[in-house]
């Protein structure tokens, strides 16, 4: 049973590296649950409602990821949240927390040569998020660190891609969305409609700041903003850093996104090949 109620804390009024797009999605889909009938863009505009063969040892079923000659593959797949408590992507999820363990694991892993992240996702989480990016940075020269999208990379799913050594993506993949976008809701004036009334009663000014049953003042909008920046600017840092690329150039792409060859010209990937084609060139790397 899906607990709607937490979801909704984990979906609104917190910061999150995912595209728009996607975010609409999910919003959509779970519109009804949270008795939300119509979306709305900022400018008031209505919103309508893997390819690697797997080894057949027993080792290799016993471990929490897949080894293919001497790679460990680990999924990056779905919506990326902080805590899943699985090591697997599950229900079109996938955890922070599985794949840190994955990754310590296969680094440990005597029958593991280089490690592979396995990536499709538009993105998920702000938190729990750079942690990861930061223990798989650290973790370069230990083992061959490569993300091969098997699509694309936005967003929070980007700033783990950009941690490893090289970065390969399809043609028809994208790189990109280097920003983070906080969603609030406003329920206010449909329990007016329904003749509800909402007292919050609080202890300090701005501890109501962001309910979702009153409109959103400026000065919870504008320290929401300084939050959202700071996250981003911490984004575009890490992106800098992991790439080799000036902070400028980053900041400059305006959180857009690459298709293909775009995100080879731009810094945010290496090369443009098949996802078969990358994991062989992988493996004559690794002789």
């Amino acid at each position: 049973m899906i607990n709607y109620p937490h979801l909704a804390t984990r979906l609104f009024n917190v910061p999150i590296a995912i595209t728009p797009a996607k975010a609409e999605i999910v919003m959509a889909a779970l519109a009804d649950r949270f008795g939300i009938t119509r979306l709305f863009r900022p400018t008031g505009e209505a919103i309508a409602l893997n390819c690697f063969d797997l080894d057949d040892d027993d080792a290799a079923r016993d471990r929490a990821y897949d080894v293919v000659a001497g790679v460990a593959i680990i999924p990056v797949t779905g919506t990326l949240v902080q805590k899943l408590g699985t090591l697997r992507p599950y229900s079109g999820m996938t955890g922070y927390d599985g794949v840190r363990a994955n990754l310590s694991m296969a680094l440990e892993d005597e029958a593991v040569r280089a490690i592979v992240l396995d990536i499709d996702s538009p993105g998920g989480e702000v938190a729990g998020c750079f942690d990861l990016v930061d223990a798989i940075y650290k973790a370069r020269g230990d083992k061959p660190i490569w993300a091969i999208l098997t699509e694309s990379a936005y967003s929070a799913a980007y700033a783990i891609a950009s941690a490893a050594e090289r970065i390969i993506v399809p043609r028809t993949g994208g790189t990109g969305s280097v920003g983070v976008i906080c969603m609030h809701v406003d329920f206010s004036k449909a329990l007016s409609a329904s003749g509800i009334a909402v007292t919050l009663i609080h202890y300090g000014d701005r501890k109501a700041d962001g309910s979702e049953f009153q409109p959103l003042a400026k000065a919870a909008l504008d320290r929401f903003q300084a939050d959202v920046d700071a996250m981003g600017e911490l984004f575009v840092t890490t992106v800098a850093r992991n790439r080799r690329i000036s902070a400028a150039k980053v900041r400059g792409t305006q959180a857009t996104t690459f298709l293909g060859a775009e995100g080879v010209e731009i810094g945010f990937a290496d090369a443009v090949m098949a996802p078969d084609e990358a994991f062989r060139s992988l493996l004559a790397e690794l002789g």
